[in-house]
């Protein structure tokens, strides 16, 4: 048996859930969000858990009793609360704002580079060098925060780009400076 796959969802007073035809989907102060079920597994509802159920124990579908429990728990969790990612902008004149439905980033390019901001997330830029990204869906706000930081990844000399706000970029040493000696000509 799944360890995580048996654990109940805990649902927060302010989050309502249904499941009807191979669908989940968790309605709170955040948005909406659906899942879809494979026919494998099946959920008990209750009015402060969910519970997911397996009808047999093929490997297949032990792999997903797991996998739909904790997918069910980011829904709830991002519909309840949400998830954010924050992204800092290192550089001399690298700077982003969003503009419209758009985020613009001046990442040291002849050129501004345009990123369209998707549906369901929300953009906020402090100070022009930090972005933060915040939605219900886990895995988009991720997604996008690794889309952002994948068009300039800081570079490992002088640490310029765009990193996630707890990463630590080892820098390399560059090439060392020789003395001219008496015999060099």
């Amino acid at each position: 048996m799944s360890r995580i796959g048996k654990k109940p969802v805990n649902i927060p007073e302010k989050v309502k859930v249904s499941f009807k035809d191979g669908t989940f989907e968790a309605k709170g102060p955040l948005g909406n969000l659906t899942l879809k079920v494979p026919e494998a597994l099946s959920l008990e509802l209750n009015d402060k858990a969910v519970n997911v159920k397996r009808s047999n124990d093929d490997r297949l579908t032990r792999s997903l009793h797991g996998l739909y429990r904790s997918l069910i728990n980011n829904a709830v969790a991002g519909v309840a609360t949400g998830y954010a990612k924050t992204l800092d902008i290192v550089g001399v004149g690298y700077k982003a704002e969003v503009k419209g439905k758009n985020l613009e980033l001046a990442l040291g390019f002849s050129h501004p580079v345009v990123f369209p901001i998707p549906e369901g997330i929300k953009f906020t830029v402090d100070k022009g060098v930090r972005v933060n990204i915040s939605g219900a869906d886990k895995q988009l706000v991720g997604e996008t925060a690794s889309r952002i930081r994948k068009i300039r990844s800081p570079e490992p000399y002088k640490g310029k780009g765009v990193r996630y706000a707890d990463e630590i970029i080892k820098k390399k040493v560059g090439k060392a400076a020789t003395a001219v000696g008496a015999g060099a000509k």
